[in-house]
């Protein structure tokens, strides 16, 4: 039987963290789903991918608040939580350290999110269509 590259094992990790970077991961769970020890498994994600595995987790986390804040109104709090976040401090401590500014003012740095919101075709067909109805079976006539 065919052994499996070490590089998939790492790969899983990191697609375990970019598609649930959400839930209370942690560099533990990553290594489980590597099959590797935990030291072994942060050598080798640290140099297959040129960063440390809790690196890598809290950078999803960020990219996603950062994109939640540029297109939602939710609150920073909520927010803070819906990424995987433990603190609100210390959320706002480390988006501030990478992005160069708060949460609050990284959000004021882009127009509303209001002015972006995208109405669904649907909704826009169901408004924009006729207000006035002239087919006989919007009367409840039968026809014969």
């Amino acid at each position: 039987m065919p052994t499996v590259p070490a590089e998939r094992h790492l790969l899983r990790a990191k697609d375990l963290a970019d598609a649930r970077y959400f839930e209370p991961l942690d560099v533990d769970d990553m290594a489980r789903a590597a099959h590797l020890s935990r030291a072994h498994f942060i050598r080798q994600f640290r140099r297959a991918f040129g960063e440390s595995p809790h690196a890598h987790l809290l950078t999803r986390r960020l990219e996603r608040a950062a994109a939640m804040l540029r297109t939602t109104d939710r609150s920073v709090a909520d927010i803070c939580f819906s990424v995987g976040g433990q603190s609100v401090g210390s959320f706002t401590t480390t988006f501030t350290r990478t992005y160069g500014m708060s949460p609050r003012a990284y959000r004021a740095s882009f127009p509303p999110a209001a002015q972006h919101a995208l109405i669904p075709a649907c909704v826009l067909r169901a408004h924009a269509g006729p207000q006035r109805r002239t087919f006989r079976e919007d009367n409840g006539h039968r026809q014969p």
